[in-house]
């Protein structure tokens, strides 16, 4: 399959070697023990975006940072929701939908 790019980039040269460009890190997933991130390239389509071995990402630690924290933002916010909606629970303010019947 030919990739097709949004415009016109070229790879960066980085210690002699050249790269593309990191856009940013889409996901996170551990496969057999190795972390694998999902790479969003600069200047390339949605199609283009594949999973890239952590060590394979050293010159983008500043990319795999900003993902990192911003997986950070979201567990800690979603654990106060559920923290909040079992507070509800326990309080009788809410029902639980439980495999699709309403429990009290």
């Amino acid at each position: 399959m030919k990739r097709q790019k949004k415009e016109e980039e070229k790879p960066v040269e980085v210690e002699g070697v050249e790269e593309w460009e990191v856009e940013k890190i889409l996901n996170k997933r551990k496969v057999r023990g190795v972390t694998k991130y999902l790479v969003q390239w600069k200047g390339f389509t949605a199609e283009n975006d594949s999973w890239k071995k952590e060590k394979n990402l050293k010159n983008t630690k500043e990319e795999v940072a900003d993902f990192e924290e911003r997986i950070n933002i979201e567990v800690r916010r979603q654990k106060r929701l559920d923290w909040a909606e079992e507070k509800d629970y326990e309080k009788g303010r809410i029902t639980r939908e439980v495999y699709g019947k309403t429990t009290i």
